[in-house]
């Protein structure tokens, strides 16, 4: 299934020639760099060049930058991308220099992680940048690869192994993949740019919050069962976040009597990568955690085809103490949408909560199960 293309491409072409950096983000191995590089096949090899910051030599022109010296990198390109943008210290001082002086040259970079990349570019590209998340691949742009019909086939193979570019393309190696990637890449950047004096307790925590995907979490507890303090357990969440490994919904409320109004659910951005961390990829039929593999896959995936396709959105979801839930609460321009999430059974089957009900009788419910799910994450 190599050549797939990313729906981000189309939003990153229109910004070309806009007079701003193009700034890609997201966990490693998603497929940034590929994206980019299909974006400069379009044009004369002779007006464009790629730099690797994972090159040393590469690094050091970009850490000690003058105009002269990047004159002479630049040279006749009018489309540059820089690769790992994140390996140059203080790049974003680098890449404003670089913009102010060469204002017809496209600069497109990619970085693994906001952990670094995001606060050392914030303040110099202020006004000088367009910025995308990038992921592994979204429903939809499977689906406009094969079609609707063979991508319902997969269900099962996504739900437990996830969207990672090198999974979805190499079948039957999707196990291997997945532990390398676990192994190798899915803490790197926590552990590259803070000083962690515990990363076991880092994987102790990934692999506890693995297991209450789709329930409230407890800090206190995550603490208590890790032997560390709320404080650590709140900084290493924020920096797991920060690396694109998990993401967080908080509770929603307008103080309506007996909302939850500070609860947070954890949730991976793939399904694939959960499963890595437990290390366990058994069948769907005999499994016990179908329900919150079932919520993350559509958690995420909403979340991914909204970002590539440049939807502004908030994330929700909804409970109250007496334990009336509803899975997620999406909010668009002010207007609520509340959907509650049933592999099996059939939508008529589930009401709305009354007290949700009651309170908000202007948002729309629905019931999302595996008849239709494809309505809720793709835009067919």
């Amino acid at each position: 299934m190599s050549g797939i293309r990313r729906d981000l491409q189309t939003i990153l072409e229109s910004k070309v020639g806009r007079g701003k950096v193009l700034l890609l983000i997201g966990p490693r191995q998603v497929g940034k760099t590929t994206l980019l590089k299909s974006m400069m096949e379009k044009l004369p090899p002779a007006k464009t060049q790629f730099w690797n910051c994972d090159e040393s030599e590469v690094r050091k022109f970009l850490s000690e930058p003058n105009s002269a010296k990047l004159r002479s990198l630049v040279g006749n390109a009018d489309f540059i991308v820089i690769d790992e943008a994140q390996r140059v210290q203080d790049i974003g001082l680098t890449l404003k220099l670089l913009h102010d002086t060469f204002p017809q040259v496209q600069l497109a970079v990619t970085g693994s992680s906001s952990l670094d990349l995001s606060n050392s570019m914030n303040e110099p590209l202020t006004g000088r940048k367009f910025e995308y998340n990038l992921f592994g691949f979204s429903t939809q742009e499977l689906v406009q690869h094969t079609s609707l019909l063979e991508e319902s086939r997969q269900l099962h193979n996504r739900l437990l192994f996830g969207f990672y570019p090198d999974v979805v393309n190499n079948p039957g190696d999707e196990k291997e993949i997945l532990a390398n990637i676990v192994n190798s890449y899915l803490y790197k950047d926590v552990f590259e740019f803070q000083d962690i004096r515990r990363p076991a307790v880092i994987e102790k925590l990934v692999q506890a919050l693995a297991l209450q995907v789709g329930s409230e979490v407890s800090f206190n507890e995550l603490g208590r069962l890790l032997g560390i303090d709320v404080q650590t357990v709140q900084r290493y969440v924020d920096l797991l976040e920060k690396a694109y490994v998990i993401f967080h919904l908080r509770s929603y409320s307008r103080n309506v009597r007996n909302e939850l109004k500070k609860s947070v659910k954890i949730y991976f951005y793939d399904n694939g990568v959960r499963n890595g961390v437990l290390s366990n990829f058994s069948p769907w039929e005999l499994r016990s955690d179908t329900g919150s593999l079932w919520e993350n896959f559509l958690i995420s995936q909403r979340i991914k085809n909204n970002l590539y396709h440049n939807r502004s959105r908030k994330y929700y979801f909804w409970r109250t103490t007496q334990r009336q839930e509803i899975d997620f609460i999406e909010e668009a321009e002010n207007q609520l949408f509340a959907y509650e999430f049933k592999y099996s059974g059939k939508k008529g089957g589930v009401k709305c909560p009354l007290t949700f009900s009651n309170n908000y009788p202007d948002v729309p419910f629905s019931v999302v199960t595996q008849d239709n799910y494809m309505e809720f994450v793709t835009d067919w």
